[in-house]
């Protein structure tokens, strides 16, 4: 009786260590450096709307494209062979920079379209969402934004560069309508198709439609990269919490 007894004292003394130990402070995890699932998709949420807001106050401002080398959006490449020789005779310089600049300003009219397209994409993030940006590339998070919200961008910018696009330039002529023109001269010449290659982007809008979006993309991948790599772009208290666990 005695040995079992000592026994039982001696077993009930090692699992009272064993929860002394496992309660030491030093040994347990500070709950305040602990991260939940919400708390992540927050921290993530609120770095996708500081990035898009400053990328979309960025390029509705005028020059917003077209000021800036990486997101300026120039005629289409395969129309060079029209517009560069049209820059040779006189006058054709100031048609040429006036489309482009024409295309531009169109594009920032149309970046503030992006705001609320981007709001309700980052609303709905889930949690699976925040957990794979978080630990992915340095623009996950811009990833995800296109995926999800590319269609509808695309969808909204096209008729309000239209719009712009339709505006008068030199003569009453619009830009689309002076290069669809252009175009369409040009690929009714003799031997177009045979002897050289049609130009097949035919139409201005959609063209500036797609480098508009390729430009917004760019800058709020530029947005994220700093957030995730410089703590002074953690502008609250939620990202640097949030983007510490990756430093």
């Amino acid at each position: 009786m005695f040995r079992l007894r000592s026994f039982s004292a001696l077993f009930l003394a090692l699992n009272f260590a064993v929860l002394f130990v496992a309660c030491d402070p030093e040994d347990t995890d500070d709950p305040n450096d602990d991260l939940s699932n919400s708390e992540i998709v927050s921290g993530l949420k609120e770095a996708l709307r500081v990035g898009t807001d400053t990328s979309v106050v960025t390029l509705n401002a005028v020059d917003g494209y077209y000021a800036d080398d990486a997101v300026k959006i120039l005629l289409p490449p395969e129309a060079s062979v029209i517009f560069d020789n049209l820059s040779l005779i006189p006058g054709g310089s100031a048609l040429v920079e006036n489309t482009i600049k024409s295309i531009n300003r169109a594009a920032e009219d149309a970046a503030v379209e992006a705001k609320p397209i981007f709001v309700d994409a980052i609303t709905n993030m889930s949690i699976a969402d925040g957990v794979a940006i978080l630990f992915g590339t340095d623009t996950a998070a811009t990833s995800f934004l296109k995926t999800n919200t590319y269609t509808g961008l695309e969808s909204t910018f096209l008729p309000k560069i239209e719009t712009s696009l339709k505006k008068p330039l030199l003569l009453g002529i619009s830009a689309e309508s002076s290069y669809q023109s252009l175009i369409n001269t040009y690929n009714g010449l003799p031997g177009a198709g045979l002897l050289f290659s049609k130009i097949t982007e035919n139409t201005l809008s959609e063209y500036t439609t797609r480098r508009a979006l390729d430009g917004l993309f760019l800058k709020v991948s530029e947005e994220e990269k700093k957030i995730r790599l410089d703590p002074l772009h953690r502008v609250t208290s939620i990202l640097e919490r949030v983007f510490a666990e990756l430093d």
